[in-house]
């Protein structure tokens, strides 16, 4: 069993502590939160105990799962993994690429299992067409929220677009060749709304939209590949499935769509919906990362990948400033 302990009791901070709770592999030491106030009313609510500092909880654990707003989290993951801790750290890794990269550097020095919270990798929807993933070449994706003052302290690529780009990543094995981005900065300090356009040394390209001044909510993506599209509601944990594969003669199906290509033959078009099922992303997330520290097996997101979605979010954010400046 892992002892593990969380900084960090605010909002998401409490969800994960009870989901924690529910997972067997994990006995939870504590928590520890600056805020006192929190402290109490989270000591009551969950009948777990408060650390008086987050040097005190860590050293009581194995690993330690850091739910802190983002500009708390390397200094938090640098005290952890000085102990040599395992750590859990929420999406993005860090608030700067300098950050990020010690916290990369450490975890390898240390020989720890650190795990990123890209908690759209463990969306049910995701997973279930995850096998059918071969080499998608243009992805557009649309993340649109209704605007909430909580998240507005950084940018929309920071706040929303970050979990796509992420996604994108872990579909497309391929260098980013290209980034070209604009946004507005609509009621906030920073942008509220983005469009970026990523291009791979493959000929890939992500058309990547967030905003969080829409009328709905919205998080889907669609995939096309050869002979495959593939689509994603993130939101609804909903999927599509449209694959095109050869055929030698007319189905027997007459509501069959097929396609007479002439001398290159029939295509037949197949339409499916994958089943998605009913599970908790940051429970599953939670608890593939006590597997990879039990099993010793790599993080199924990583310091790396985590590292890998800044780099790419602060690339967008710097195609942006340059055309907000025109």
């Amino acid at each position: 069993m892992i002892k593990i302990g969380l900084i960090g009791a605010g909002h998401l901070g409490k969800i994960h502590l009870k989901l924690l709770k529910q997972i067997q592999q994990f006995e939870i030491v504590g928590f520890y939160d600056s805020d006192t106030t929190t402290s109490g009313q989270v000591e009551k609510e969950f009948n777990v105990k408060s650390f008086g500092s987050a040097a005190e909880l860590i050293a009581a654990c194995d690993a330690v799962d850091i739910v802190t707003p983002t500009i708390a989290h390397h200094q938090y993951a640098i005290q952890a993994l000085k102990n040599c801790k395992h750590i859990f750290i929420e999406k993005p890794i860090a608030n700067t690429l300098e950050e990020a990269g010690e916290i990369r550097m450490l975890a390898g020095e240390a020989d720890v299992k650190v795990q990123v919270g890209h908690v759209e990798r463990f969306n049910p929807a995701f997973l279930s067409v995850q096998k059918y993933f071969h080499n998608p070449m243009f992805i557009e994706t649309h993340r649109l929220a209704q605007f909430n003052p909580r998240g507005t302290d950084v940018s929309v690529v920071l706040d929303l677009m970050i979990h796509d780009i992420d996604i994108v990543l872990s579909v497309v094995r391929a260098n980013v060749k290209k980034i070209s981005a604009s946004g507005v900065a609509v009621v906030s300090d920073t942008p509220d709304i983005c469009n970026a356009r990523i291009e791979f040394d493959n000929g890939a390209v992500a058309n990547i939209t967030a905003s969080r001044m829409s009328i709905k909510n919205m998080r889907k993506s669609r995939f096309f590949q050869r002979e495959a599209y593939i689509s994603v509601d993130f939101l609804e944990k909903k999927t599509e499935l449209i694959r095109i594969k050869s055929v030698t003669k007319e189905p027997d199906d007459p509501f069959a769509v097929t396609l007479d290509l002439g001398k290159k033959g029939m295509k037949q078009i197949f339409f499916d919906n994958p089943a998605v099922e009913d599970t908790n992303a940051i429970k599953m997330e939670l608890e593939s990362f006590a597997d990879s520290i039990l099993r010793d097996r790599p993080a199924v997101i990583s310091a790396e990948d985590g590292f890998r979605a800044l780099d790419v979010a602060y690339r967008i954010m710097e195609k942006m400033e340059f055309s907000l400046e025109k």
